[in-house]
C-alpha cells in the first residue's frame, strides 16, 4: 500500500486506536473489537509484549482487507522501526520527534507519525517530511493548541493523543485536527475481558468523529 492510501484512510475515519495491553492474546483481541466496530487504524505500542507478533498476525489476517491499516507505537528507535515494517506495519507512531526513525520511515514511504508538544517540534517533524503530526499529551495541550499551532503553520496535519474521549472529539475536530488517537478511554473494557463494550466504544468513536465534521459543514 502506497504512503499517500495509508494517510488518506486514517484521515477518512479520523480515528486511530491505540493498543496497549498485558499479553499478546489480550492485544490481539482489542485490536480485533476495534476493528469490528469501525476503527480500522490500529496502533499496536511496542510496551504489548510480543508486539512484533501481534502486528504480524494482524497484517496477515488483514492483508485482503484495504480498509484495515495495522501499524507500530511507542517506536523510539530506528532499529524498531524496520523491525515492525518488515512485520507488517503500515505507519510508524512515536511520543516524541526522533530524526533517524523519521530517515528511515521516508526511505521506505512508510507514514511516519511522532509526538510534538511546541511548534518548534511540529516544525522540526515537517521538515523531517512527517505528514501526521501528533499532539502529545493530547490532556495537557488541549484543542486551543491545535488552533494556535495552525495559526503560523496551518497546513500542519495533526492527530492528538492521550485524553481524547468521545465527549471532546468534537472539540477536537473543531480545532482543525486531521484525526484523532484514543487509547484506554476507547478499550478500557478489556481490563474486565469485556470486548463487546471495546467494540461498541470503537463505534461511538468513529459515530462522534462523523458527527463532529458534518456539524463543521452546516
Amino acid at each position: 500500500m502506497k504512503k499517500f492510501d495509508v494517510l488518506s484512510k486514517i484521515s477518512e475515519v479520523g480515528v486511530v486506536a491505540v493498543v496497549r495491553a498485558e499479553s499478546t492474546e489480550q492485544g490481539l483481541k482489542i485490536s480485533e473489537a476495534c476493528i469490528k466496530g469501525g476503527v480500522n487504524s490500529i496502533e499496536v505500542t511496542y510496551t504489548v509484549p510480543g508486539a512484533g507478533d501481534i502486528i504480524a498476525n494482524l497484517s496477515n489476517a488483514y492483508a485482503k482487507d484495504p480498509n484495515v491499516l495495522i501499524g507500530a507505537g511507542t517506536v523510539l528507535d530506528s532499529e524498531t522501526a524496520r523491525a515492525a515494517i518488515l512485520n507488517g506495519a503500515k505507519f510508524i507512531v512515536s511520543p516524541c520527534f526522533d530524526e533517524e526513525v523519521a530517515k528511515l520511515c521516508n526511505r521506505y514511504q512508510v507514514p511516519y507519525v511522532p509526538g510534538t508538544q511546541t511548534v518548534r517540534e511540529v516544525k522540526m517533524a515537517l521538515d523531517a517530511g512527517c505528514d501526521v503530526i501528533k499532539l502529545f499529551p493530547g490532556d495537557i495541550l488541549g484543542p486551543r493548541f491545535v488552533k494556535d499551532v495552525k495559526g503560523p503553520l496551518p497546513y500542519a496535519n495533526l492527530m492528538p493523543s492521550g485524553g481524547v474521549d468521545v465527549d471532546n472529539i468534537a472539540d477536537w475536530i473543531k480545532a482543525g485536527v486531521v484525526a484523532v488517537s484514543a487509547g484506554s478511554s476507547m478499550t478500557a473494557g478489556a481490563k474486565k475481558g469485556d470486548f463487546a463494550a471495546v467494540t461498541a466504544m470503537a463505534a461511538r468513536f468513529v459515530e462522534e468523529v462523523k458527527n463532529a465534521r458534518a456539524a463543521l459543514k452546516k
